[in-house]
């Protein structure tokens, strides 16, 4: 079994190797609607974050007494829950924000990224270890979120974070505002990603390596266990056609036996 992660790696996966957007390609459906200005990307990327975080250690805390055939409803619980206090809060202190990410706040609840991480990782690991697990994801999603936000942002209207940085006569390029630019924006990361990481060793992109090679012990061991069962099975039925064949012998001879003692 591959050796544990250390706690610095656990911390950096989410933002290159495992990114969740760029790498994984996991929860952009938020990541293309809310990335149109840096704002709503950065609040965005922060109640994510938030819930992340929060969920990973509270999944972690009681992944024991999580009975096994009701986990996955059990997630959804933690996460709806914390993402009702983080949309309160924003409801409270930002509502211009609230009012501008709309759904995309409640969807938080049904994003894959959470409830992959909280099934591979948070359910399988300590508290601390979830903690930092959430921690990169989080600083990897909003990252790729807030440069997306910005990238855009300035193409379409020379602002960034609402402040004008280039002169209101420069026209911008307004399809960068529209959904069009967000598939373009987020097309070019992808492949800047790929390009950057093209010579590295390839492996297989799923919510952790170590979950990769744990599924593949435990398939090993049912094909043994499989095979283990095949044997004990033939080796069962060649002893009771042993027996079969032996009683039908020795029932001959006592047939012999009586037909001599006959004559």
């Amino acid at each position: 079994m591959e050796e544990k992660k250390s706690k610095l790696s656990i911390l950096t996966n989410g933002f290159i190797k495992e990114n969740p957007v760029l790498v994984l390609l996991l929860g952009c459906c938020s990541v293309l609607a809310t990335s149109s200005d840096g704002i709503n990307a950065l609040g965005m990327g922060a109640a994510f974050s938030a819930v992340m975080i929060m969920s990973n250690i509270v999944i972690a805390a009681i992944r024991k007494i999580i009975p096994d055939n009701v986990r996955i409803p059990c997630f959804i619980v933690v996460i709806a829950g914390f993402v009702t206090v983080v949309q309160l809060l924003m409801k409270a202190y930002a509502p211009a924000l609230d009012k501008s990410l709309g759904l995309f706040i409640p969807l938080i609840v049904v994003n894959c990224i959470i409830l992959g991480r909280a099934e591979m990782f948070a359910s399988k690991n300590g508290v601390f270890d979830s903690f930092l697990d959430g921690v990169g994801m989080g600083i990897g999603y909003t990252v790729v979120l807030v440069l997306m936000g910005l990238i855009r942002e300035f193409l379409s209207s020379g602002t960034l974070f609402t402040q004008q940085i280039l002169p209101e006569t420069i026209p911008g390029i307004k399809i960068m505002g529209l959904p069009p630019g967000g598939f373009f924006t987020f097309a070019i990361l992808v492949a800047l990603v790929n390009y950057m990481t093209r010579d590295k060793a390839v492996h297989v992109r799923d919510f952790g390596e170590e979950d990769l090679e744990i599924a593949r012990a435990l398939r090993a061991a049912d094909q043994e266990k499989e095979k283990a069962a095949k044997a004990a099975k033939e080796a069962a039925a060649e002893t009771v056609a042993k027996a079969e064949t032996s009683e039908t012998a020795t029932e001959k001879v006592a047939e012999v036996i009586e037909e001599e003692k006959g004559a």
